[in-house]
């Protein structure tokens, strides 16, 4: 008898993150990360996913908020995938100065449009 096949996206986030709850490295929801090239096939599944979307990119970084919405995935357990990655060597966090960062009402915004699209 086959085992029915499970979707990914049914996995609870808990389960994505091993049960952690706090990124081990701070990453925010406007952190800007960039990724490195290559195939990766020791990772697991959300960690691909994650490094798929700077496949063949324009070279540029993106923000945590941007990843999950892309990957559709709840922003508490990006930032701890995100952090792995970084870990791992696979990803780097962009350092800018505090005057560099976007305004609180902006931020506001993406979340309050994260929330609403998961």
């Amino acid at each position: 008898m086959s085992r029915p096949r499970r979707d990914p996206d049914l996995v609870r986030p808990y389960v994505r993150t091993g049960g952690r709850t706090r990124p081990s490295t701070d990453v925010r929801l406007e952190s800007v990360v960039f990724a490195a090239t290559g195939n990766h096939p020791q990772l697991h599944t959300d960690g691909r996913r994650l490094l798929a979307l700077f496949a063949g990119s324009r070279g540029g970084g993106l923000a945590v908020a941007e990843i999950a919405a892309e990957l559709a995935l709840p922003p508490s357990a990006i930032r701890i995938l995100v952090a792995d990655l970084i870990g791992l060597g696979l990803m780097t966090l962009a350092q800018g100065r505090d005057d560099e960062r976007p305004p609180a009402s902006l931020i506001e915004r993406v979340l309050h449009g994260l929330r609403r699209s998961v």
